[in-house]
């Protein structure tokens, strides 16, 4: 995903869901890589939020799409929150940002 290709508001979300992290690395789902896409629909009040995990048999999948959804919602109560999970592009270590990188080294 390209950040630059979001509009303010889809930065802020890209933002909060720094928040959430992947327990098994203590890592957020932003700089693992995870999120592939942010859509903010203005007018229909509809944020849709695109990823993936880094594994199909994850154990904490559900724990972290939960928490995606919660943080968004949060911020936004007024608006519907969808995530959707997806396995295509498969995850792959090389989408993990440098922060991540060296969050993980330390």
């Amino acid at each position: 995903m390209n950040p630059d290709k979001l509009s303010n508001t889809e930065k802020e979300i890209l933002e909060l869901l720094k928040s959430v992290m992947d327990p098994e690395v203590a890592v957020n789902v932003v700089d693992l890589g995870l999120i592939y896409k942010i859509h903010h629909n203005t007018e229909e009040k509809h944020i849709h939020i695109v990823n993936t995990l880094s594994t199909r048999g994850c154990p904490l999948g559900d724990t972290i799409m939960h928490n995606i959804k919660v943080v968004v919602e949060q911020n936004f109560p007024d608006t519907k929150v969808d995530v959707e999970l997806t396995w295509e592009p498969e995850w792959t270590p090389e989408m993990i940002t440098e922060a991540g990188r060296r969050a993980i080294d330390h």
